[in-house]
């Protein structure tokens, strides 16, 4: 008999779970709610925190956003931004908010961790990055797994927080190399990470890549992190992630040494993801040719999205004083810099010139359409309704799924899912 996802588990903090990790999509793309039935349901669910101000706008009816804006409205006309700052206070208070909010309601016997994308500098990288973190840990988060650039001091700043040892911490890692850095450093505080998840080159948005990505390959990389974990007695759970799109691709990494793995692009388009219904149709209808890895991060990191995105044809004003979610600590962002070079050399004429995008506009209006490698195929994973469109499938169909299927099948939705 074939062997399925539920026959493993993952065995962490003195727990047994069903070895099933959602990743931590931003923004609010995973939300609460789908980070609540993977915890219902056994597994580990993640929220993501990035740009948690404006997030909890939306979701908890703060100010933040007009707050920033305000304090800084001044400045909106001026290319300078290098006083434009996050007050660490808010920083803190919203995510202490969205936190302590989403655990309040966690039930079941999974996990709820938050993705932090460290990438997200705000103008003072050190200070908002422990902001965060602190923060997370103060309203209960379940565990923290650091993502986006993977700032090597991180574990660092948290070592005078009191849940420091008890939480769960882990890394998002994309090489031996950047594993073994990391654990250099977190020697220096005594604490290696509880688990490593070790992304491939078909993951969705930032790539930890070149774009010569195509010649790397997950399951090498898997093989690597956790042979050097064995080789170093380091009993690290290895959690793989990208391009995993069927239980028996999942069953094949458990049976090759992994912890559990880590999916994300079959619940983009369930009912509990944050995306818009009218882009969870647009990832149905992608072929593959409508896929592609680009350089328009102003982060510098290749980023995976769908070429036909709103984000690659509008070039719009800086919101910087709004948002800044990745000014570095000089104010600096090379769409900021690409942007107001455009308008001295020719104005709105030259702003299709620009080779990158302003992310935090974009991804706050869900513009960017970031995606895997396989989301080609989710037209395969769901029925379509008479007027064309596809059905959505809740988080749980999905994630069942994953724990029960056996031989490459996917489980399609009855004729019309209630």
């Amino acid at each position: 008999m074939s062997k399925k996802l539920d026959d493993f588990r993952l065995r962490v903090a003195g727990k047994e779970l069903v070895p099933l990790v959602i990743g931590g999509m931003g923004v609010n793309i995973s939300t609460t709610q789908l980070a609540l039935e993977a915890a219902r349901l056994g597994g580990v669910g993640h929220i993501s925190d990035a740009m948690m101000p404006a997030v909890a706008d939306d979701v908890h009816g703060t100010r933040f956003v007009s707050e920033k804006l305000k304090r800084h409205r001044r400045n909106v006309k001026q290319p300078d931004k290098s006083g434009v700052l996050f007050q660490l206070a808010q920083v803190a208070e919203a995510t202490r908010l969205y936190v302590t909010k989403t655990m309040e309601r966690k039930q079941g016997p999974g996990l709820i961790f938050l993705n932090c994308m460290e990438k997200l500098s705000m103008g003072n990288p050190k200070d908002t990055l422990q902001a965060r973190l602190k923060a997370a840990l103060d309203a209960g988060i379940d565990g923290i797994t650091l993502s986006a650039g993977l700032h090597l001091a991180s574990f660092a700043l948290l070592a005078d927080h009191p849940r420091f040892r008890d939480a769960l911490l882990g890394i998002i890692v994309s090489s031996v190399r950047a594993l073994k850095l990391f654990l250099k450093r977190a020697a220096r505080v005594n604490r290696p990470p509880d688990y490593v998840v070790v992304e491939g080159p078909l993951a969705g948005g930032h790539l930890g890549f070149g774009l010569d990505w195509k010649k790397f390959d997950l399951k090498a990389i898997f093989q690597e992190v956790v042979q050097y974990l064995k080789k170093e007695g380091l009993p690290i759970p290895v959690i793989p992630a990208g391009g995993i799109f069927t239980g028996t691709d999942a069953v094949e990494y458990m049976e090759a040494g992994a912890g559990a793995v880590q999916v994300a692009t079959r619940f983009t388009v369930t009912r509990e993801s944050g995306l818009p219904e009218d882009v969870k149709q647009r990832y149905f209808e992608a072929e593959e040719q409508d896929i592609e890895v680009n350089m328009l991060s102003p982060t510098g990191y290749p980023m995976r999205m769908l070429k036909n995105c709103p984000a690659v044809s509008r070039r719009v004003r800086p919101a910087c004083e709004a948002y800044g979610y990745l000014l570095d600590g000089t104010g600096r962002c090379s769409y900021l810099e690409t942007y107001y070079q455009a308008a001295q050399n020719g104005g709105a004429d030259k702003l299709h010139e620009i080779q990158k995008v302003c992310l935090c506009t974009h991804m706050r209006r869900y513009q960017c359409w970031t995606c895997g490698h396989y989301t080609y195929r989710l037209k395969e994973t769901t029925r379509r309704n008479p007027d064309g469109t596809y059905q959505i499938l809740s988080a749980e169909h999905v994630f069942k799924d994953y724990q029960f299927s056996t031989d490459h099948e996917i489980a399609l939705p009855e004729d019309r899912e209630p």
